[in-house]
């Protein structure tokens, strides 16, 4: 099993005369909507801050983009940028998870990494476009690499996070506080050699399939090489793993993926299914965005039996 990069990739490259987008644009959330495709992207420019763009297609592979940022940094807590979004709509609302980098350290103890804090945090819009930030998931831990799921699970919202090095769920009744006696661990690097030994993290909005949930996950090894397999989860308890096939389905091959700003990586945090095929934007080496496919039953087929 192993995905289909579309002829046309890379489909999305920085805009040279844009001053925050020139340099690099990588790891988007699309959703499908209305019979388009919404990309929300990540994007650099000249001062190296992260902002998330806009941009809309019809078929997936050509674009119009807003000239502005939809969201960008707005005080120390994400100072540093805004990162890697995943969008999902929930009950007619559009809910948005990204990281925010910044600055200055909030939580208890001390900071997890040097220079500041990271928070994964939810945002909520009825447009796409104007943003209302919730609030993070955690404080005081360098968590990221948080998904919603696209349906409350048991009356509640739920969300996979990445408490390193495992994959965690969450759970929250109103998307502002997330009780630590709801939250556990799912899966973590797998030991060996393998191309996930090292560190794991999920992709884009888990797939709900009659088998269960069907997660798109990333995951590298010592070679610090990305790669992206598929995991299944338990429809009613997604703490419970189903299956965890071994072999990856996607990985860096084209210049331009093993090339860039960040080598050797192909990152996705968006897997819409529209037609019974699943869409996997992904970024290449962090600097320009490509797209590969495969029909869901396939993947579904490869969950269960690969």
């Amino acid at each position: 099993m192993k995905l289909s990069r579309h002829p046309a990739s890379p489909i999305f490259l920085p805009d040279l005369q844009s001053p925050w987008q020139c340099y690099n644009v990588f790891n988007p959330a699309v959703i499908y909507h209305n019979g388009l495709f919404h990309m929300l992207y990540r994007a650099q420019g000249l001062d190296w801050i992260s902002r998330i763009g806009y941009a809309v297609s019809q078929d997936g592979l050509h674009w119009n983009r807003l000239q502005q940022p939809i969201l960008e940094p707005r005080d120390a807590a994400d100072s540093r940028g805004v990162e890697d979004p995943r969008v999902v709509e929930i009950e007619g609302t559009f809910y948005m998870t990204f990281t925010a980098y910044g600055r200055e350290f909030s939580g208890e103890g001390k900071p997890t990494h040097l220079g500041g804090g990271i928070l994964p945090m939810v945002a909520r819009s009825h447009n796409l476009i104007t943003w209302e930030t919730l609030g993070p998931i955690v404080r005081g831990e360098d968590n990221k690499d948080h998904v919603l799921f696209p349906r409350r699970i048991n009356g509640r919202y739920a969300a996979l996070h990445r408490r390193w090095p495992q994959v965690w769920l969450a759970y929250s009744e109103d998307l502002l506080t997330w009780p630590e006696k709801w939250m556990k661990p799912i899966y973590g690097p797998r030991a060996g050699q393998g191309w996930d030994s090292l560190s794991v993290g999920s992709n884009g909005v888990p797939i709900e399939t009659e088998h269960g949930w069907l997660l798109i996950n990333h995951g590298y090894n010592q070679e610090r090489v990305y790669r992206m397999g598929v995991v299944l989860l338990d429809l009613e308890d997604p703490t419970r793993v189903i299956r965890r096939p071994r072999e990856p389905i996607f990985w860096p091959e084209e210049l331009w993926e093993l090339r860039g700003d960040v080598p050797n990586v192909v990152f996705s945090c968006a897997n819409p299914v529209v037609n019974g095929v699943v869409y996997v934007f992904y970024g290449g080496a962090d600097h320009v965005i490509g797209l590969a496919t495969c029909p869901l039953t396939d993947l579904i087929e490869y969950a269960l039996h690969g």
